[in-house]
């Protein structure tokens, strides 16, 4: 799916507690599923494993976080190969898979989600504010997402993901469903 900010401006969203209560009520859907979680972040800084770990109570259910800023870290930590990144880039949907897949295999959670994007001034083939979202359990099909936040300022990108990445984990989490089923289901409906 592709998600395209509206306006876009460069002030952040008026009401950051929005998000803290979106991450409340996506630890409570986790937390009712019984699955722990991983992040794999790059242009976020660990930002969406800070909103799943603030609330005391509701982040037992987070099992580990990777912040792979550089390539470097995303080879190190997550395993993925340097010529995989060098023929698919960086941003890239197939990158931000990886990435996934490299925190669910390097950990002991049940659910993993990867962010990599340009949340700064980008390249001079680059988008700017071009993220890839993807999110892969051990049971079901990976839903990824594609969202263009446009030449905005770095904490506006890392606030959107974040929203968006808060957004994949309850449609997939849901109501306790089937986590392959829902899987399918999502990537049926956002490809």
């Amino acid at each position: 799916m592709r998600t395209k900010a509206d306006p876009l401006t460069n002030d952040l969203p008026d009401d950051a507690d929005a998000l803290a209560r979106r991450a409340q009520e996506v630890l409570r859907a986790i937390e009712q599923s019984g699955m722990r979680v991983a992040t794999a972040e790059s242009c976020t800084g660990g930002l969406i494993a800070s909103l799943l770990t603030d609330i005391e109570g509701l982040s037992r259910n987070f099992e580990r976080g990777f912040v792979t800023y550089s390539e470097e870290a995303k080879c190190e930590l997550l395993g993925i190969e340097p010529v995989f990144i060098a023929r698919h880039g960086v941003v890239s949907r197939e990158v931000a898979l990886a990435m996934a897949e490299g925190a669910l295999a390097n950990s002991r959670a049940d659910l993993a989600l990867a962010v990599t994007g340009f949340a700064g001034p980008a390249g001079s083939h680059d988008e700017a504010g071009l993220v890839h979202l993807a999110l892969v359990g051990r049971n079901g099909r990976p839903v990824t997402r594609e969202c263009h936040f446009g030449d905005a300022v770095r904490d506006r990108v890392r606030f959107l993901t974040a929203q968006a990445a808060l957004e994949m984990f309850a449609e997939v989490v849901g109501n306790g469903e089937d986590l392959g089923s829902t899987i399918a289901e999502s990537l049926a409906r956002h490809g």
